[in-house]
């Protein structure tokens, strides 16, 4: 399985940008495969809701058919461990809408985390939640910046098999990792 998908095909991006979706999606990838009976059991809909949507997830490449033990499993499991989109004149409105919810996604992640925070481990309690910047970069600078983060990243990713429990190490825990870089408009002094 590839671990990287730019999406650059609007109706697939708009097919994403739906929060059920994005929680289906990201369940499926925790759990490696899941039936739509489990995905609906875990996430608190119907199995009829949880199916559709886990076949347009499907339509559109973002998950696939896993193989199943008989003829009455129909498990699903993800394409792809990391995506992300290039707004173009074509994508943008979707690719908006996308954003907003894959934002919104981290946001609420980030709430009930501060909601856990408290009972957990020190190490967890240090090394996580929200970090800011503020640079002064060049469009080059930003290109280089984000090729950095995916090196950073992909040798995480690649070395825990999505769908793969044996190689979780010990303590090994599913963490959110959500980037936001946004330009932000320069004052009236350039600052």
């Amino acid at each position: 399985m590839p671990n990287q998908r730019v999406i650059d095909d609007p109706v697939a991006i708009r097919a994403m940008a739906h929060p059920l979706r994005l929680k289906l999606r990201e369940l499926v990838g925790r759990e490696g495969s899941v039936t739509a009976a489990q995905a609906a059991r875990e996430l608190g809909v119907s199995q009829a809701l949880a199916s559709h949507h886990l076949r347009q997830l499907a339509k559109y490449g973002f998950v696939e058919q896993a193989p199943a033990a008989d003829n009455r499993e129909r498990p699903w499991r993800i394409t792809f461990t990391s995506y992300s989109w290039e707004p173009t004149v074509a994508t943008s409105t979707a690719a908006d809408l996308l954003e907003q919810l894959v934002a919104q996604r981290a946001l609420d992640q980030l709430a009930d985390w501060q909601r856990r925070r408290a009972d957990d481990d020190a190490v967890w309690r240090d090394n996580t939640g929200l970090g800011q910047s503020l640079l002064y970069l060049t469009a080059d600078e930003m290109v280089e910046l984000r090729r950095g983060l995916d090196a950073l990243i992909e040798p995480l990713v690649a070395r825990r098999p999505i769908g793969d429990p044996a190689a979780l190490p010990a303590g090994a825990r599913p963490v959110d990792l959500t980037i936001v870089c946004t330009p932000l408009v320069p004052t009236t002094s350039g600052g």
